[in-house]
């Protein structure tokens, strides 16, 4: 199952564009769920042939706790599924806490469960505003691509940007990452080519390595003390830059991950908790771990202190001399 996000600044045709995109796939013969999290609950409006539908807070409010799912999901064009998470009453309220709360209702309702056997989810969010509700698609991993309509108007670009400030502070964590720009034009002069120079600059921000090594999106079963190790063998900072890497240094890494997990697997693991394997048994590999949990030690080649710092929200440990940046 795709799970796809639509931002966009209000207005600019993000609605629209997402139920075109899922009349087309339902045409195909996708099954696809939309999850309107736009207070104005004009995410699927096309989908029902211009019929308003009943938002989930709305639902809430006049049933209380006791709601099913056939309450809140409204079958749409092409036997798409339809849900609108809706906002609060004027003045009262926070319209990104509807949409937690509206996303969590869904999933504890069954909305996303194998038998429903769903191709893809999209959700159309409100982009003005980057808060911790409508932020939620991102930060907590519901969707996994990112996709963003904009055009040359200065607030549409404004408020792409902030999007993206938010899919840099979560991509790793949740594996989320920005799909593309879909321009919606208005006509401003020089609008390809502001938007091809945006897309450009969104191009180069590169990933760090560390981030990367994390992301199980990119490369699926290397943990944060086989990335620490790797990076110390390969003498890789951890926040290089991914894309500025020379090839000699690609293929070391390489190299070095293969040992590292190799070596990690032959002793069982790294028992520097309470981690044991499905016997019972603890890990032994910790003993040659050479920077991980090693702050302050002399690293084992030039003597340097280990440090640690913050990456990813992760520990992350190198030397500062084996692995200049």
């Amino acid at each position: 199952m795709r799970k796809v996000a639509v931002y966009g600044k209000g207005g600019i045709g993000k609605s629209t564009t997402t139920q075109n995109t899922v009349a087309a796939l339902a045409e195909m013969g996708r099954k696809v769920m939309v999850v309107g999290c736009d207070p104005k609950a004009d995410s699927t409006r096309l989908l029902m042939g211009g019929l308003a539908q009943k938002t989930v807070l709305d639902t809430l409010r006049a049933e209380g706790e006791d709601v099913e799912l056939d309450d809140v999901l409204r079958p749409g064009y092409g036997s798409t599924m339809c849900t609108e998470s809706g906002g609060p009453e004027p003045g009262v309220g926070c319209a990104g806490r509807g949409i937690i709360t509206s996303i969590n209702l869904l999933e504890q309702l069954g909305a996303y469960d194998e038998d429903k056997s769903l191709d893809y989810v999209f959700y159309d969010v409100l982009g003005d505003v980057v808060c911790g509700g409508f932020a939620m698609p991102i930060r907590e991993g519901k969707a996994k691509e990112i996709y963003i309509v904009c055009s040359g108007e200065m607030m549409a670009m404004y408020a792409a940007n902030n999007i993206c400030k938010g899919i840099v502070k979560f991509a790793e964590a949740g594996g989320v990452r920005l799909g593309g720009l879909i321009c919606n034009s208005r006509n401003v002069d020089n609008e390809r080519d502001m938007i091809e120079e945006f897309a450009r600059r969104l191009h180069a921000r590169k990933t760090k390595m560390k981030a990367l090594l994390l992301n199980q999106q990119f490369l699926r079963g290397i943990g944060n003390i086989y990335a620490d190790e790797a990076l110390f063998r390969a003498g890789i900072h951890p926040l290089a830059v991914a894309s500025r890497l020379r090839p000699d240094r690609i293929k070391k890494l390489y190299t070095a991950i293969r040992q590292v997990l190799r070596e990690a697997i032959e002793a069982g693991g790294s028992s520097v908790s309470d981690y044991v394997d499905v016997d019972g048994r603890q890990g032994s590999f910790q003993v040659r771990h050479h920077v991980y949990q090693k702050t302050g030690e002399p690293c084992p080649r030039c003597g340097a202190k280990i440090r640690r710092i913050l990456e990813t929200q992760r520990g992350t440990h190198f030397c500062p001399r084996c692995q200049k940046k």
